[in-house]
């Protein structure tokens, strides 16, 4: 099984959850002069108990495939190529820099600015008019560059990933 079915999977086990809760809240008792909708009083009790049974065995199942993906997303490594430079990182590690890391990574970058400074004359403390100039700690270009890299990495790992959870065999215990 390849991870985007297992996600998918999943998908369809959450669904069939919810409609076994559902016909269990809306079968699990009724009034004595009411005939049960599923046979006999035994029948529908026996049904009920079939559909908390089922119900269990799915969310064991979710479970058994939340793991297995948890497992193949720790243990594959990816390389994504970003410009020139070649990143090799596990898919966890990668759906993490897409989640929030890339988009901090880039608001570090964005705080490299002239912070309003002007350049030109400016009156010292002592009275005296002198010529100013901004010096900036930090090199605008490789800002720049860095701020680019930063605001396209989401769409890259996010194609990368696309690609990747089609085709990588989920590793089950």
């Amino acid at each position: 099984m390849k991870i985007i079915e297992a996600m998918k999977a999943i998908k369809r086990l959450v669904e069939k959850s919810a409609d076994l809760r559902k016909k269990i809240q809306t079968y699990c008792a009724d009034l004595d002069f009411e005939t049960p909708t599923y046979g006999t009083a035994d029948d529908q009790r026996s049904t009920v108990a079939g559909w908390l049974q089922s119900h269990s065995d799915v969310l064991k199942e979710i479970l058994h495939l939340r793991v297995s993906i948890q497992r193949t997303n720790i243990l594959t490594p990816v390389t994504i190529t970003f410009g020139d430079k070649s990143v090799t990182k596990s898919i966890a590690e990668w759906i993490h820099r897409r989640r929030d890391l890339a988009q901090l990574e880039m608001s570090g970058w964005s705080m490299l600015t002239d912070r309003g400074l002007k350049e030109g004359l400016a009156n010292t403390t002592a009275g005296a008019t002198k010529e100013v100039r901004i010096r900036r700690y930090y090199d605008p270009k490789m800002r720049d560059g860095m701020l680019e890299l930063y605001r396209t990495e989401p769409s890259i790992i996010d194609a990368t990933l696309e690609t990747v959870n089609a085709i990588t065999d989920l590793i089950e215990s």
